[in-house]
């Protein structure tokens, strides 16, 4: 995919819609992470992050990017299940009363309507008896939601993130944990965005300011 192509797509946002994407080739670099953190299987949890077909219609039928990071997602959350490591997942639900949405509407507008060919989590990735599926109300999935609770009680302080859209619901989601003390792992091939620079700056921006980026099979080989 040329720059020039790549270009208009990381460019501002019209408001109450979310943009068409074109497919664009997934960051080969992972930027580095000022923090040491070593992953603990014991201490972690996986969070899948609003991987529901509202989401996911953005980018083009067949899509090389997407169908990589399920693939990923779906082989970590596989060894997660191996391991006993908790698996959460974010939805957000239709229907949303307007005083609930707040100034997403401002934004993004009423979003998803209350149909399966859009609220449907991708299929590949459809939660299992043992995951737990929270409801999304803001960008980071801690706010108005159990999960940091859910984390407590399962003495867990790691969050492993991976989903969509990198530079905003995962960043701030990472961003979120860090201010809690939980400590976030990105995983860099297992996130999506609107562009190759939207999906670079956010992993520039955890890697900086409040985590660990990785990748998928560096990941599979530490658990």
């Amino acid at each position: 995919m040329s720059e020039q192509t790549q270009r208009p797509e990381s460019g501002p946002l019209a408001p109450g819609r979310l943009p068409k994407v074109v497919d664009y080739v997934m960051p080969d670099d992972v930027p580095h992470s000022r923090a040491r953190w070593p992953l603990e299987p014991t201490r972690a949890a996986l969070l899948i992050h609003d991987m529901q077909a509202y989401f996911l219609r953005i980018y083009p039928a067949g899509s090389e990017l997407i169908d990589g990071v399920v693939a990923r997602i779906r082989a970590l959350r596989t060894r997660c299940d191996e391991l006993g490591i908790p698996v959460f997942y974010t939805a957000q639900f239709p229907h949303q009363d307007v005083r609930d949405r707040g100034l997403q509407a401002d934004l993004w507008g009423p979003g998803m309507r209350p149909d399966a060919s859009e609220t449907e989590i991708v299929e590949a990735l459809r939660p299992l008896g043992s995951h737990e599926v929270l409801r999304k109300w803001r960008y980071s999935a801690f706010q108005r939601s159990p999960l940091e609770p859910m984390m407590t009680a399962r003495r867990r302080d790691q969050l492993i993130v991976v989903g969509v859209y990198a530079q905003i619901g995962v960043l701030l989601t990472a961003a979120d944990a860090f201010m809690r003390d939980v400590r976030p792992f990105v995983v860099a091939d297992a996130v999506a965005d609107f562009s190759a620079d939207r999906h670079r700056a956010a992993l520039e921006y955890v890697g900086q300011h409040c985590g660990i980026v990785t990748r998928a099979n560096d990941l599979l080989e530490t658990l």
